[in-house]
């Protein structure tokens, strides 16, 4: 029966690196249309498409307009390869079945105000994924095609026992709906990638109801990125959520160190993190080999607020507070269930998750400075 288990294991272990392999190719499929369009690589486009594929597309008073697919490549093919078009593009979801997949992206112009929403229907042909058509449709929009880089974890459970944990939700939807709002594109990335465990659910709350039922929202945390997928320069600002999970495998993880640091000092980005989140900065050192938390203010969820003697509290690593002020920290707080935001020019902290908001809001006012100032 043990032998039996272990097979069934492997088994199911094999048809998950599969689907994440057949994944992945439909990626880099996808991702062959939308830097073709955005880089005039036409030869990107046609390796995209299968040979005879159609667009269907919308045109002045034609609400059905068939473009053939070697027709739209060729539109790309007479102007300067290479450079930029202005569109801006993101995969949003992907599901595949035996051969067959669909696809959603998002394709931003923001000098023209457009956000276009395509839809794919891709085949596997000859072992190579092809799209075989694709329709779109466009609405106004306000987004800018600037990032944020939510970072997450993996951990599902309090350091060695079976103590259930997780990102907290309402850190997540909280932020994530403000940088929205204000025209941003919101990454997610964590140590391993893929999908994370989520705490403090409340689908009383409007706003969290929303997105837990958002297709494109949920599909995004259950495909978080993986360290090595993350480009340092694409992103503005990094924001390291909180919830339980936030204490172990993120603040050792070097890959993350290297991402969070490089866009801070190389690229003059943002940190910033909120309630346990404020764990994964702690480590963060700057090129001179100073902690990045070194005379400044900062906060988060401070051990005067946790249950010392819970198994939980006892699994903590490390405490926040304490080594924020080993490393020549300031550790500041407010009263429980109380709005505080530190800011210490591009580094931002929050107490709680009733601070996620105002925390993206001071990123923001931060990088909205910076264009006036300019």
């Amino acid at each position: 029966m043990k032998h039996f288990l272990l097979f069934i294991g492997f088994l199911m272990l094999n048809a998950s690196v599969f689907a994440q392999t057949e994944v992945s190719k439909i990626e880099n499929t996808l991702l062959n249309y939308i830097n073709g369009t955005s880089y005039n690589r036409s030869a990107l486009i046609e390796k995209a498409f299968y040979t005879k594929a159609n667009l269907y597309l919308e045109k002045n008073d034609k609400t059905l307009w068939t473009v053939p697919a070697k027709e739209y490549a060729s539109w790309y093919k007479n102007k300067k390869e290479g450079e930029f078009t202005g569109r801006i593009g993101n995969i949003l979801s992907i599901d595949n079945f035996e051969g067959v997949a669909t696809a959603k992206a998002e394709i931003i112009i923001p000098k023209s105000g457009l956000r276009y929403i395509d839809l794919f229907l891709l085949k596997k042909i000859e072992n190579d994924w092809k799209i075989i058509s694709k329709t779109a449709s466009s609405e106004k929009s306000n987004q800018n095609g600037d990032k944020i880089l939510f970072i997450v974890s993996n951990a599902s459970f309090h350091g060695t026992t079976k103590l259930p944990t997780g990102n907290s939700f309402s850190e997540i939807v909280n932020a994530y709906d403000t940088f929205k709002k204000e025209g941003f594109t919101v990454d997610f990335v964590s140590p391993n990638g893929g999908s994370i465990p989520l705490a403090y659910i409340n689908t009383s709350d409007s706003l969290q109801k929303n997105l837990l039922y958002s297709e494109d929202f949920m599909y995004a945390l259950k495909h978080t990125k993986k360290p090595k997928e993350i480009i340092a320069k694409d992103y503005k600002a990094v924001h390291y959520i909180g919830g339980g999970s936030a204490m172990y495998d993120v603040p050792k993880n070097k890959e993350i160190q290297k991402i969070t640091m490089t866009i801070f000092e190389e690229y003059n980005g943002i940190v910033s993190s909120v309630c346990h989140g404020t764990a994964g900065i702690v480590d963060l050192k700057t090129k001179d080999g100073k902690y990045l938390v070194n005379n400044k203010i900062i906060s988060g969820y401070p051990e005067a607020y946790e249950k010392e003697g819970a198994e939980y509290f006892k699994q903590f690593p490390f405490l926040i507070q304490k080594t924020i002020e080993e490393r020549g920290g300031i550790f500041k707080y407010s009263p429980r269930n109380s709005v505080h935001v530190e800011v210490q020019g591009n580094v931002i902290t929050g107490q709680n998750y009733l601070s996620s908001k105002d925390v993206a809001l001071k990123i923001i006012e931060n990088l909205n400075n910076r264009e006036v100032s300019q």
